[in-house]
């Protein structure tokens, strides 16, 4: 069975994935990767490799046309990036068995419109919190049916940490993206509020000099207790203290598999997140996680979790079973070939995916922000710089947005 996966790159959460997809899956399955541009981290283009996939770049339009023809399943990467809408949008694509992944949630902007999917022989979501999606209900809507679920976030290789939990001296980890576009400000707020002497945050993750967050964290009472650690290779080593693994993120945060929050959980970590439906879709209150319904909340619920660590390590080890049970690239792959088996009992067909865009990349890019007022506000609200899927990411790779776009612009080498 031949997949030909179409993807903008191989970075971050999408590489890792597929990494341990592809070392999970089946020999008589043969992945190959086109990527749209080159990732800026190329360690899961080698782990992929390294399983026997091929991984190319730079294909010619002709190139990547014959290959999809060719394949058993074409399998699309999908998520707001300019290359991939000028690649559905563009010149017409050859029959094919079409299936696509998304990796952002649609629940706020990215939103995934439901055109899209109804255009897909098959849709599939890394979070069942996609489909709460707003613009994916109602009654003139029925394209749900036409989806599944497949998680693409795993539980740690080393599933076992013998950290041990001090109340008040430690313990209190986060690990992830250091920065406003995805943690909440609420961090700095819930752990200078606690009335306990000697407690801190640990906080693993790059971030950069001039950010927000260095003045958040000046701002703060007790900026001693948000301690930024810097990024780390080793996540299971940088969680070996931690019994709380406090994850408050934006609730405009379109994530969906959470890596890092999945991770710790396998670890034996406690997680404290907020009500958001990302996090709900994977956390269980009181079970195996604790889910904050605001600042005020976290504060008393991260009181408790410090006053009582053997109930904290309850929630963990309950964590750690069930993660470890359900968030597996076994249990994804094998999900994705009985899938893929039974897209193959129907012929190939040419699919249409330019009607569900638009004709130019404002329609593009308004069509994913939900309108041209959405996106506009979105747009005023936002950085100038290009951040992924923004206006300003838009216009690197095409200057004119309001031209029709007739083919796909040539990949990035």
């Amino acid at each position: 069975m031949k997949i030909v996966h179409i993807t903008p790159h191989l970075g971050g959460g999408v590489g890792k994935a597929h990494a341990s997809l592809c070392a999970a899956s089946p020999t008589d399955c043969e992945h190959h990767y086109v990527l749209l541009e080159e990732a800026r981290d190329h360690r899961y283009v080698d782990q992929i490799r390294e399983t026997g996939a091929r991984v190319t770049l730079g294909e010619t339009p002709q190139q990547l046309h014959d290959l999809m023809a060719g394949a058993d399943i074409v399998q699309f990467e999908w998520w707001n990036h300019p290359l991939m809408c000028g690649l559905l949008a563009g010149p017409p694509l050859p029959a094919m068995r079409s299936v696509f992944w998304s990796h952002v949630s649609g629940v706020c902007a990215p939103f995934i419109p439901a055109a899209l999917i109804e255009a897909a022989d098959r849709f599939v979501f890394t979070s069942a919190c996609s489909k709460l999606a707003p613009n994916l209900s109602g009654p003139d809507v029925d394209c749900l049916g036409r989806t599944d679920v497949i998680n693409s976030g795993f539980c740690h290789p080393e599933t076992v940490t013998d950290g041990a939990f001090e109340s008040g001296k430690g313990g209190i980890s986060y690990l992830g993206t250091v920065d406003f576009t995805k943690m909440s400000p609420a961090m700095m707020q819930v752990i200078d509020r606690l009335e306990t002497d000697n407690v801190a945050l640990d906080v693993w993750g790059g971030v950069h000099d001039n950010s927000p967050v260095h003045m958040e964290i000046a701002a703060m009472k007790h900026p001693e207790r948000f301690r930024l650690r810097g990024h780390s290779a080793d996540p299971a080593g940088a969680l070996s203290r931690t019994s709380v693994f406090m994850y408050l993120l934006q609730p405009f945060h379109f994530g969906t598999a959470e890596n890092a929050l999945i991770e710790a959980m396998s670890l034996g970590c406690a997680p404290l997140v907020f009500a958001n439906p990302c996090e709900q879709a994977i956390v269980r209150d009181g079970e195996t996680g604790l889910v904050a319904s605001s600042v005020d909340h976290a504060v008393e619920l991260l009181g408790w979790m410090l006053d009582n660590p053997d109930e904290v390590s309850r929630i963990g080890a309950n964590a750690r079973t069930e993660i470890c049970a359900l968030k597996t690239p076994e249990r994804s792959i094998a999900a994705f070939q009985a899938l893929w088996i039974e897209a193959m009992q129907k012929p190939k067909r040419t699919p249409d995916f330019a009607p569900a865009l638009g004709a130019t990349p404002r329609d593009w890019y308004d069509t994913l922000n939900g309108g041209k007022q959405a996106a506009a506000a979105n747009t005023s609200k936002a950085s100038q710089t290009a951040s992924k899927g923004s206006l300003a990411h838009f216009k690197v790779y095409y200057t004119d947005l309001d031209r029709p776009q007739r083919r796909p612009i040539e990949p990035i080498k």
